[in-house]
């Protein structure tokens, strides 16, 4: 598939979940990160084509780390995963320039379609 694929998840049970549906449908440039912070750094390095990434992590959030990775790279495709109850913050994630998200608990075909559209 050739395309890169950052996860950003604290949960390393849900990073493996994401990563496994990713992998079986073919992508497997994936990297990974556990809280905002470091998906910032990982971001500088790889250089994803696309980043799935937690709202509520520990040492920044999803949304403080979307904006930081916005602000290097304004072209930067996110897509946020947040939890039931986590309206208002997906509508800032979303106008912060978040392209998607998905709300927890996914199905696995659910991640696929949204990953398939964005990065077409």
């Amino acid at each position: 598939m050739g395309k890169k694929i950052m996860m950003v998840d604290d949960a390393a049970f849900m990073r493996m979940t994401i990563k496994n549906a990713l992998t079986k449908a073919g992508y497997t440039d994936i990297v990974e990160a556990e809280d905002g912070q470091r998906a910032v750094e990982v971001y500088e390095q790889e250089k994803p084509d696309l980043v799935i990434m937690d709202i509520t992590m520990p040492n920044m959030d999803g949304i403080q780390a979307l904006q930081a990775i916005k602000s290097k790279d304004s072209g930067a495709k996110v897509i946020m995963c947040s939890a039931m109850g986590q309206e208002a913050m997906v509508v800032q994630a979303i106008q912060l320039g978040a392209m998607d998200f998905i709300v927890k608990p996914f199905k696995p075909d659910r991640i696929l379609q949204t990953v398939n559209k964005i990065l077409g």
